[in-house]
C-alpha cells in the first residue's frame, strides 16, 4: 500500500527527526507543541528556515508552504525583521511597562486596518478571539456569539466547538460546562438563515467569521455573503467580528476588510502582525475598544469596564520585528507577489488532475490552495462542482486521503500548512512553483492505482 511505503521511506531518510521525536514524547506532553505539528511516523523536526525553505535535522530541504502556520509573509529569515530583533534584544527582552514601540506599533496598524480607531495587544490569535467575545458582550450587554460552521477561532473554551466535522459534536474534553450554551451556530452562506435567526434570539451579542471562508478558505464564502452579514448585524444592532488572523495584512495590506471593502466593528489579528514573532491585537471601534479604559486613578473598578491582563502584551522584542515587517507589507508588494505565485501554482496543480483525469479541484484566494480530491482516476469533474460542496464535505476529507497527499510531497521535499492546502510568500519564486507541481503530478500518479482508486 502507498502509505506504508511512504511511512517506511520517511522512517529510513528521518533518522534523527525519529530521535528527537523519541526524546519529545518522554517530556513533552503529546509528543509535539501543536496538534497540528503531529505526522505519522514521524513528525517533521526543523533546524532552520531562509526565504521560502526550512531543512530538517536530516538536512533535506523544504519548499515550505506552512510559514509559521501563515505568519511569515516575508518568508524566514527576513533581513530586515533579523535585523530588527537583533537590535531589540540588546535593549531587554522584557520591562513590564509600557514602551514608545508599544505606541508605533499601534500606529502602524490603524493606518492600515480600515476598523483599528483603537489597538489591544495579546499574544496569540486564541487570546485575541477570547478579548473581542468579551467585549462584544460588554458593549451589548447580551450573551451569546454567533457562529459559522468550520470556521475556527482558536483553541479556548469560548469559540472551539464546532470547527471540525460534525460540528455539533465537541472537539475536545474537559470543555467548560456549558460553554455551548454562550455559543449559537448555524451554516455559511446562507442569510435567510442567518437573519431569521437574529430575528428570533434577542441575546446575541457579535457575529464572529473568517472573512476568508472556513479555515482559510477552505469553505469559501459566496460572493455577497460578507456584505449581507454586515447589513444584518448592522440592522439587529450586533457586533461584527473578523477573525483576520491568517487573513489580516495577508489579504491586503489591510487586511480582508479592505480587499473586500466590508468593515467589522471589531477585527483579531496575529501572525503577520508581529513580524513572525509572538503577537496579536484586537482592533476596533473606539466606542467599543474604549471599555478598556481605566478612569482616573480607578484601577479596580473592573465591575465597570473590561479586564484585560496579560504579562507579555506588546512584548519589546515582538514590537521590533512588528515595526521592520509592516512598513514592508504596507507597500502591497509583498501581497502582490505571494498572490501571483499562489495563482501560478493552483494553476499547475489544478492542471495536473485535469490531465490525469482525477476528480478533484485546486482552489484558494489571495496566496493560499488548497486541494480537494472527490473521486478516483477517470470518474472526471464538474467545472461547477466546487460551489455546491459545503462546510461537511470540504472538511472531511478522509484522513487516509489527507495523510498520503501530506507525507507523500513531504518525501518529495514539500510542505504544506494543514488539511491539503497551504499558503505562499513574497519569497516564493516560479521555480518553487514549477518543482512543487513537480512533485504533486508525481505523487498522483503514484496515488492514482491505490488511496484514490478507494474514493
Amino acid at each position: 500500500m502507498i502509505s506504508q511505503d511512504v511511512s517506511e521511506r520517511l522512517v529510513a531518510t528521518r533518522p534523527e527527526s525519529a530521535a528527537w521525536y523519541a526524546r519529545a514524547r518522554a517530556t513533552v506532553a503529546g509528543g509535539v507543541g501543536h496538534d497540528l505539528r503531529h505526522q505519522s511516523p514521524v513528525p517533521t523536526c526543523i533546524t532552520h528556515g531562509q526565504g521560502a525553505y526550512k531543512w530538517d535535522v536530516d538536512g533535506h530541504r523544504y519548499i515550505d508552504y506552512g510559514l509559521g502556520n501563515a505568519a511569515l509573509l516575508l518568508g524566514h529569515a527576513h533581513p530586515a525583521i533579523v535585523a530588527a530583533v537583533r537590535e531589540a534584544v540588546g535593549r531587554g527582552t522584557h520591562f513590564g511597562n509600557d514602551h514608545p514601540a508599544q505606541v508605533e506599533w499601534a500606529e502602524a496598524i490603524a493606518r492600515l486596518v480600515p476598523c483599528a480607531a483603537r489597538v489591544r495587544f495579546v499574544n496569540s490569535g486564541s487570546e485575541a478571539n477570547m478579548l473581542a467575545a468579551r467585549l462584544g458582550r460588554a458593549f451589548t450587554g447580551r450573551g451569546k456569539l454567533l457562529r459559522f460552521e468550520g470556521h475556527f477561532h482558536g483553541w479556548h473554551d469560548d469559540l472551539v466547538s464546532g470547527f471540525a466535522y460534525p460540528f455539533d459534536v465537541s472537539p475536545s474534553r474537559g470543555l467548560a460546562p456549558g460553554t455551548a450554551l454562550g455559543s449559537v451556530m448555524i451554516p455559511a452562506n446562507d442569510l435567510d438563515r442567518l437573519a431569521e435567526t437574529l430575528r428570533d434570539d434577542r441575546d446575541i451579542a457579535a457575529i464572529i467569521l473568517e472573512p476568508s471562508g472556513a479555515s482559510w478558505g477552505t469553505v469559501p464564502l459566496r460572493p455577497g455573503f460578507l456584505e449581507g452579514v454586515r447589513e444584518l448585524a448592522s440592522r439587529h444592532d450586533v457586533l461584527l467580528v473578523f477573525d483576520e488572523v491568517i487573513t489580516g495584512f495577508r489579504w491586503a495590506p489591510g487586511g480582508a476588510q479592505e480587499r473586500y471593502g466590508v468593515t467589522p466593528d471589531l477585527s483579531t489579528h496575529a501572525k503577520v502582525i508581529a513580524g513572525g514573532m509572538p503577537g496579536a491585537a484586537v482592533c476596533g471601534r473606539a466606542e467599543v475598544m474604549d471599555l478598556l479604559t481605566i478612569r482616573g486613578e480607578a484601577r479596580h473598578d473592573r465591575y465597570e469596564r473590561v479586564l484585560h491582563l496579560g504579562t507579555f502584551n506588546a512584548n519589546p522584542v515582538s514590537a521590533g520585528a512588528a515595526l521592520a515587517c509592516l512598513p514592508i507589507v504596507a507597500t502591497g508588494e509583498p501581497q502582490r507577489h505571494a498572490d501571483r505565485i499562489a495563482a501560478g501554482l493552483r494553476q499547475g496543480l489544478d492542471a495536473v488532475l485535469e490531465r490525469r483525469g482525477i476528480a478533484g479541484y485546486v482552489y484558494g484566494e489571495a496566496s493560499t490552495f488548497h486541494i480537494y480530491l472527490e473521486g478516483a482516476p477517470g470518474r472526471g469533474r464538474s467545472r461547477d462542482g466546487l460551489r455546491t460542496l459545503d462546510a461537511a464535505t470540504l472538511k472531511s476529507i478522509p484522513g487516509p486521503v489527507v495523510s498520503a497527499i501530506q507525507n507523500g510531497l513531504r518525501v518529495r521535499g514539500v510542505d504544506l500548512m494543514s488539511y491539503t492546502g497551504g499558503v505562499t510568500s513574497a519569497a516564493h519564486s516560479e521555480a518553487d512553483v514549477a518543482e512543487t507541481v513537480a512533485a504533486f503530478d508525481d505523487l498522483m500518479g503514484e496515488l492514482a492505482g491505490s488511496v484514490l482508486a478507494r474514493l
